[in-house]
């Protein structure tokens, strides 16, 4: 298992074979090399998948009213009707429905052309990677100058550490503070699963992140602020995440730690595909 944040692997899996295997199966993880080989139709389902994905990811208003109308659940996608003279009957593929997106875990504007979501891990080593190396330069190109949204969600996969840092991370996010928290935690990453990210951990970077401590304390024992980040988790092993950190810019995989030069190929693909 990886220990530092220079690990070698571009993509960091956790969890047993069986885990890693029920990962492999969501869209994402079968369009990327996963076990399983879709035939060419169900391949194209899982491209309209991803981008239909990122459209559910980035819709930033409340959801309440789909689900008073009777139109929540999973959202269906309808394949093209074949031009030739004895077309296929129609087949529907579903995918699964993402919790609300929270708007403190956005950064750049609404308008911005491109969205990138990050499925991330606190412990994750080429998270950090990308937090420390990567998104700095990132915010300063594209994201502070309005070409670039980024949104945050989490996928705590190695284990207790990593579900209580992102549960700190929500309660700083309730007071608006959960990219100043985020850049602290990174910035002081400590090794994967060393017992490091306690209670007095967090307080202390949440200190350094600006928060009012007493209200942290409160959030992080608020039980809807726990089941926020159960809900990214569970839906990301439900898309087929495979490990941290993955993206979807404007819908396209785009897995690991990439180099900058790799993601302003990816942001340039994304704008000119507008």
């Amino acid at each position: 298992m990886p220990q530092s944040g220079d690990e070698p692997a571009d993509v960091i899996e956790a969890g047993t074979d069986d885990e890693r295997d029920g990962r492999r199966g969501g869209p994402l993880a079968r369009l990327f090399g996963g076990r399983s080989r879709p035939a060419v139709a169900v391949a194209a389902a899982i491209v309209v998948l991803g981008v239909m994905a990122f459209a559910a990811l980035t819709r930033d208003g409340d959801r309440t009213s789909d689900r008073a109308d009777g139109q929540a659940g999973i959202p269906e996608v309808e394949a093209p009707s074949s031009p030739s003279p004895n077309p296929t009957p129609t087949v529907t593929w579903a995918g699964p429905t993402p919790p609300p997106a929270d708007p403190a875990l956005f950064k750049g504007s609404d308008n911005a052309p491109v969205t990138i979501v990050e499925f991330g891990d606190f412990q994750c080593p080429k998270c950090g990677t990308f937090a420390r190396r990567t998104k700095p330069e990132l915010t300063r190109r594209y994201i502070d100058t309005g070409v670039v949204r980024l949104i945050w969600r989490d996928f705590p996969t190695f284990g207790k550490e990593s579900m209580r840092a992102a549960v700190a991370s929500r309660a700083a996010a309730r007071q608006g503070r959960f990219w100043q928290f985020h850049d602290a935690l990174y910035a002081r990453q400590p090794r994967m699963n060393s017992g490091e990210i306690d209670d007095a951990f967090l307080r202390d970077v949440a200190r350094r992140a600006g928060l009012d401590l007493a209200r942290f304390d409160a959030d992080r024992r608020d039980k809807k602020v726990r089941g926020a980040v159960e809900d990214d988790f569970a839906f990301g092993q439900r898309l087929g995440v495979p490990g941290t950190p993955a993206f979807l810019i404007n819908g396209e995989p785009f897995f690991g730690a990439q180099p900058l030069s790799a993601f302003e190929q990816a942001i340039q693909k994304a704008r000119a595909a507008r």
